[in-house]
């Protein structure tokens, strides 16, 4: 029976020493407690570091901890060291990671042994859940600290379905481009099946850096990668309304919140509530309060800001230096404003259970929420939904996530201290009946897109991504591999039709780099070998260029989409009798449209034009690419020239010519009772249409295809054809004894 699996680098539950035994408790903030809910109700298996570092403790301990963890609590403990969480916490993920996503370039560290700490914390997760996994088990993974899991986790369970939610901003290609190991968190990322962020701003910058270095284009936010569909959407995290809008706090904390605060019944309150980090724009709050101070003198004793900075990292120096930064700022503040009965700034270093929290916004006429950066802030949600007489009112940075979905809000610019200062009036000054209608619109939001919606709604979005993929796919050739070598092992004569780029070798900046290996040649070589098998490359590629670099070999080739052929013989010959009188018109527009695309070259072959726009910016050729099309089509209507997109390439040829009609051809003027067809673009759909049906039809890539199967990559076309060979060894020295 499948499953449901959450996987975050923290367990939902705090373990604490208490004398001579160990103290379990539910985790406060952030993920722990936007998903407890659903982990309860859900009935599966959280796993997770338990928050106790391995030398702390004894090994009878660890497993105590682990066994209390999964019985009481459905959590599966993931040990880590000191140095681990030195190198791979503190390291990679706290030291490149979140500044570059949080756009603090300057404060991002590159060092390579805490890069080989993450790879390796990321397969000691991988290592912990393998054992557990089932075909069809749903598996969900958060955050910045495991973005090469779930390629781990589809590589070796490919019938898993993998979500993955990034909790913090996805930055712009500008700033993701920056990072050393940028591809292979990619690469990482893309083992799941749903990609989730909290906002379209960090879709949208995911998949500009997803085209750009991988050279993957999506359709409406949909990837195809190797062998699978990827989705990729926006789901905005939601908090649990009913708990804040019925809450009533600690009793005891807020009567003694309540008693301080009417005791200064003229004074407003102002509230903010952040994590130490220089991201989340303090010192800029604190100056831009004091403007508002300066500037409106008649507010003074009449608002108090309420500072909750909970500590965060604090053996980390640069953290260290920004709490004194803090303290000394709100110290200025009360030295030049506070009087014996009025203190402007009251600051709290420490951190504040929930039920306290709600005490506080109730009796908040104000939030100020103003992060330089931020993937969501749930705070901002809370105080709205705690305030059901709708008179609160938010005061929010436009680059915290929760902006977008609360617009109605007052937004200011984080960095403009007197954006936020005069934000700050605005918000206390607004009419109680513009409040009331805000907060409305703003709660009726809430209520409907709660914590638990939020859960479903990327289940759901999951299940409808890998129903997609199965259903827009044809059959992976890798479940077949059992079939398709007892078949070549059987027949008694096979044809091999074999694209070149893209499906023998991968895709290179220019053509002519694309030149065949020892590895190819070798394994070509061998195939070729073999006197039952007949081996054809069809490719789009000039004669000249096939014979210089496989025309040693003893085979059969189809140049040009199937203009020339030519056998062992070394003998080309035409199929089909054309001219070049076209190319002078339709070479102009190229090269009008080359000198305009930075990156593009023309590639001239004998009876064709090619246009390869493979190193142009993807916003560029976004741009331009449809206007090259309208002009050659407009030019090429009344002819029988036609417009032939590849991967990267469009070639103007004439129609007339196409791999299909040679490769049926081979097919009609002898017997095989083994066919094995492969290629990676649409110039290869004319072949497949003609292969019989019990052929071994193969796409490279995951596409909608004429094939009847299709295979990840080319280096795993040559992986089949590697086998081949082995089996072609075996059935040779079958045959001999026979004869013997």
């Amino acid at each position: 029976m499948s499953k449901v699996m959450m996987i975050s680098n923290r367990l939902p539950v705090t373990v604490k020493r208490e004398d001579e035994r160990f103290e379990y408790s539910w985790s406060i903030g952030g993920l722990a407690t936007g998903l407890r809910s659903y982990h309860d109700r859900s009935d599966g298996l959280w796993i997770g570091w338990s928050g106790i570092i391995n030398e702390e403790i004894s090994q009878a301990e660890n497993e105590l901890i682990r066994q209390d963890l999964y019985d009481n609590y459905r959590c599966l403990a993931v040990s880590l060291s000191r140095a681990e969480i030195d190198n791979y916490y503190n390291g990679f993920c706290n030291k490149t990671i979140w500044p570059l996503f949080h756009y603090f370039p300057t404060k991002t560290e590159y060092n390579v042994n805490d890069w080989n700490a993450y790879q390796a914390v990321n397969q000691k997760f991988f290592d912990a859940v393998d054992p557990l996994i089932s075909a069809g088990d749903t598996i969900w993974i958060h955050d910045y600290q495991l973005m090469l899991l779930p390629k781990m986790i589809k590589e070796k369970h490919p019938d898993t379905r993998i979500a993955f939610f990034l909790h913090i901003p996805f930055p712009s290609y500008e700033i993701y481009r920056l990072l050393v190991w940028r591809e292979e968190i990619l690469q990482g990322l893309l083992g799941a099946d749903l990609i989730g962020f909290h906002t379209y701003n960090y879709v949208r910058h995911f998949l500009s850096s997803v085209r750009r270095l991988l050279g993957l284009e999506h359709n409406f936010y949909r990837l195809r990668y190797e062998n699978r569909l990827v989705q990729v959407d926006a789901f905005p995290m939601g908090i649990d309304y009913e708990r804040f809008a019925n809450g009533s706090g600690n009793q005891d904390f807020f009567s003694e919140v309540k008693e301080i605060y009417d005791s200064n019944e003229d004074v407003k309150n102002i509230l903010a509530i952040d994590r130490l980090d220089y991201t989340k724009g303090i010192p800029e709050r604190i100056k831009a309060f004091d403007l508002f101070l300066e500037r409106y003198p008649e507010y003074i004793q009449k608002v108090r800001l309420t500072l909750i900075v909970a500590p965060s990292r604090v053996e980390v120096e640069e953290y260290d230096k920004l709490k004194k930064e803090v303290f000394e700022l709100v110290s200025g503040v009360n030295g030049r404003y506070g009087t014996i009965n009025w203190m402007p700034i009251w600051i709290h270093y420490q951190t504040f259970p929930q039920e306290k929290l709600i005490a506080l916004y109730k009796n908040s006429d104000v939030l100020l929420v103003t992060p330089l950066r931020d993937g969501m802030n749930l705070v901002a949600k809370e105080y709205i939904a705690t305030r059901t007489d709708l008179q609160g009112m938010l005061v929010i940075s436009e680059t915290a996530g929760a902006a977008s979905e609360l617009g109605e809000a007052v937004i200011v610019n984080p960095n403009d201290i007197q954006a936020i200062a005069e934000g700050i009036k605005y918000a206390l000054e607004m009419p109680v009946g513009d409040k009331i209608a805000v907060n409305r619109v703003i709660h009726e939001r809430l209520k409907t897109y709660t914590v638990d919606y939020w859960a479903d709604d990327i289940l759901q979005a999951l299940d409808n991504a890998v129903m997609s993929s199965f259903n827009t796919t044809s059959q992976n050739i890798e479940n077949q591999y059992r079939l398709l070598e007892q078949s070549y092992l059987k027949a008694g004569r096979r044809l091999l039709l074999l694209d070149y780029d893209g499906t023998l070798v991968g895709f290179k900046p220019i053509p002519e780099q694309a030149k065949p290996d020892p590895e190819l040649k070798s394994l070509l070589s061998k195939l070729s070998d073999d006197p039952l098998n007949t081996i054809v490359i069809i490719s789009g590629r000039d004669r000249n260029i096939l014979d210089e670099w496989l025309g040693d070999l003893n085979l059969h080739f189809v140049a040009a989409h199937g203009l020339w052929v030519r056998g062992p013989d070394r003998k080309w010959a035409m199929t089909v009798s054309l001219d070049n009188y076209w190319k002078k018109s339709v070479r102009n527009i190229l090269e009008m449209y080359n000198s305009r695309m930075p990156g593009s070259l023309i590639e001239e072959k004998e009876y064709s034009l090619a246009f390869h726009y493979r190193q142009c910016e993807p916003d560029m050729v976004a741009l331009r690419i449809s206007e090259i099309k309208d002009a050659l089509m407009f030019l090429t209507q009344a002819t029988t020239l036609g417009i032939q997109e590849g991967n990267k390439v469009i070639e103007i040829k004439d129609n007339r010519v196409n791999k299909g009609y040679v490769a049926s051809l081979f097919i009609q003027n002898d017997h095989y009772d083994f066919i094995f067809g492969v290629g990676d673009d649409l110039t290869d759909e004319d072949l497949f249409l003609v292969l019989p049906v019990d052929a071994f039809s193969i796409k490279v890539g995951v596409e909608e295809t004429n094939a009847n199967y299709y295979i990840k990559s080319w280096q795993s076309i040559r992986s089949i054809l590697q086998r081949f060979t082995a089996l072609s060894g075996t059935a040779l020295f079958s045959n001999m004894r026979r004869h013997i």
